[in-house]
């Protein structure tokens, strides 16, 4: 594995698609459960726990069925303020419409939505989408 976060975003398009009620993702990381927090501040997924198994780690996620497609964006491109203010050139490249979905950003106070580094005035990393 050589992305842990495409690993663990794939593992939930998969679940999501299968219609199960949860998805474990391994191995864990920091990155990952940052990202899961952002879905779930958004309302895209539900609790997720972070469940020691004596290497890795593993986290369950609880599945809502609100995903339509998530995934990582490759390569993960650098945003400052301003390029974000200017946001329909990247919501055209990555998510279907003006107001659904969100982008997730890697910033020096860290991992939040673009609404959010928005309202914050501050800019990042991309490093996944959520719709």
């Amino acid at each position: 594995m050589l992305d842990t976060l495409a690993n663990a975003l794939a593992t939930i398009m998969n679940n999501e698609m299968r219609g199960k009620k949860e998805a474990i993702i391994m191995p864990a990381s920091k990155l990952i459960a940052a990202v899961l927090r952002v879905m779930q501040m958004e309302g895209y997924i539900g609790e997720f726990e972070y469940v020691d198994d004596g290497r890795w780690g593993k986290i369950k996620v609880q599945l809502l069925g609100r995903i339509n497609k998530c995934g990582v964006i490759k390569p993960r491109l650098p945003l400052k303020h301003k390029d974000l203010t200017r946001l329909p050139e990247w919501v055209k490249k990555y998510l279907p419409a003006r107001d659904i979905g969100i982008l997730i950003l890697s910033t020096p106070q860290g991992v939040m939505s673009h609404k959010e580094a928005l309202r914050r005035g501050i800019g990042g990393i991309l490093l996944a989408y959520v719709y």
